[in-house]
C-alpha cells in the first residue's frame, strides 16, 4: 500500500505509518519497535505511545525536535532538520496516537 505510486494512501493515519516505516523518511523501525514489524530495539517501543506521552502537542514536538526536550537523546530533530516535513510529523502523530 504505501510504495502503490498509482494509488497512494489517501488518510492521514495511514500515510503517517507509511512515513514510520520508510526507510528513506522516518525511519523509525530503525530504533522503535512495533509488533509485527521488523525493527530496532534501542529506542522505546512505539505500542501504546500515547500512554508515555498522551498530550498531542507534546508528541509532536518529540518528533519535530527531540533534543529540544532532551539535550542527551539520539533522536534526531525530524522536522528542525527536514527530514520529515511539517506535514509528515502531523501524520506520524496521527499514526503513532493509533497504537
Amino acid at each position: 500500500m504505501c510504495d502503490d505510486k498509482d494509488n497512494p494512501p489517501k488518510d492521514a493515519v495511514t500515510q503517517g505509518g507509511c512515513v514510520v516505516i520508510s526507510r528513506t523518511k522516518g525511519n523509525c523501525m530503525a530504533c522503535h519497535r512495533i509488533a509485527g514489524v521488523p525493527s530496532g530495539d534501542i529506542a522505546p517501543p512505539l505500542a501504546e505511545v500515547s500512554k508515555r506521552i498522551p498530550d498531542k502537542a507534546r508528541l509532536r514536538a518529540q518528533i519535530d525536535d527531540a533534543p529540544k526536550l532532551n539535550p542527551n537523546t539520539v533522536m534526531p530533530p525530524f522536522g528542525r532538520h527536514g527530514i520529515l516535513t511539517q506535514d509528515e510529523v502531523d501524520k506520524v502523530v496521527e499514526f503513532l496516537l493509533t497504537l
